[in-house]
């Protein structure tokens, strides 16, 4: 089976759909939906530094757009169903019992910040906008957090892998080889870090819902 991630896969995926791809997979994730919105940023532009066949401004402007609009859609969702829905129907995306619980937790204990920094984690990017909506924090404020959040994450990641994939272009043989190695390694040390800190943060949140007033009354 070809992988998502090939080479003739991205070929066919952006010369059918283009920026559009992007866009809509971003903000899909946005919303809530368990799909692969930082990987194809990052793959989407190591795609464009290494075939030249897309523009990475498009792809930033693609990320940015898509991030921001599926975060009020998820904002208005959060905001439309309440607390009690999530915690009725969360399981069936993945939005658990426990996630849900950490996401309370840091949203109500953080504020506004989160949801900027919630945009660098892939569980909170995935559920911060419907928790801010569900928990009723002012819209301008959201909207704030969430324009520079999505444009810093987005923006941030996409240059980076752009300026990442130009340097492999240059590089051939075993130099090219290892570098792209050492970079396997560095992604499989933050992503044990940020799953060892989420389950810290879990557990915190456990202990946290015993004293809080805020998260052991009944979710409206």
């Amino acid at each position: 089976m070809e992988s998502i991630f090939s080479l003739d896969y991205l070929t066919t995926l952006f010369t059918r759909y283009g920026y559009g791809v992007v866009g809509v997979v971003v903000m899909l994730e946005s919303m809530g939906l368990p799909l692969p919105a930082e990987s194809l940023l990052i793959t989407g532009a190591i795609f464009c530094a290494t075939t030249h066949k897309l523009q990475i401004e498009g792809i930033i402007v693609a990320g940015v757009t898509g991030a921001i609009m599926g975060d009020n859609l998820g904002y208005l969702i959060g905001h439309r169903l309440g607390l009690g829905i999530l915690r009725k129907h969360g399981p069936r995306f993945g939005l658990t019992p426990e996630r849900l619980l950490l996401g309370r937790y840091v949203f109500l204990k953080h504020g506004g910040p989160v949801i900027f920094f919630g945009r660098f984690v892939a569980i909170l990017r995935m559920f911060v906008a419907i928790l801010a909506g569900a928990n009723r924090m002012p819209w301008h404020t959201f909207l704030f957090y969430n324009a520079l959040g999505g444009l810093f994450w987005a923006g941030g990641y996409t240059t980076c892998a752009y300026l990442l994939g130009s340097e492999i272009a240059k590089l051939s043989g075993w130099l090219a080889v290892g570098f792209g190695a050492a970079t396997l390694v560095v992604i499989g040390v933050l992503f044990m870090f940020i799953k060892h800190n989420e389950k810290r943060l879990t557990e915190e949140a456990m202990l946290a819902a015993e004293q809080d007033e805020r998260l052991k009354d009944p979710m409206p």
